[in-house]
């Protein structure tokens, strides 16, 4: 089977410090600084991570309405945890890696929502 190879665009929302850790799991993750979108609205950040083939990972509520008004691309995975250090939150996509790469072959599913 092919391995899945998931980018993940991590919105301002979400720690720098995950990046490096997330790099085993879904090789070519970034954040949104790293694009030069820290400030940018929604609307910046979902246009680039649909020309530039990212998945938004992101605690933002924003992102769900988008992807359900717009589908994909760009897919999204919302991380519904509340407040949490950054290294709980590197826990909830790091441990659900099989479910992710279903989701990425989904031709059909724009979103995926992770809970803790």
């Amino acid at each position: 089977m092919e391995k899945v190879r998931v980018r993940q665009r991590l919105d301002q929302h979400l720690s720098r410090k995950l990046v490096d850790p997330l790099q085993e799991a879904f090789p070519g993750t970034s954040h949104v600084s790293a694009a030069g979108l820290t400030n940018s609205p929604d609307d910046g950040l979902w246009e680039h991570a649909r020309t530039y083939g990212f998945t938004i990972l992101t605690k933002s509520e924003d992102f769900q309405i988008l992807s359900i008004a717009r589908g994909h691309p760009p897919k999204v995975i919302w991380l519904r945890t509340g407040d949490q250090r950054s290294a709980d939150l590197l826990e909830l996509p790091a441990g659900a890696r099989s479910i992710i790469d279903e989701f990425d072959r989904d031709e059909d599913r724009s979103l995926l929502v992770l809970t803790r």
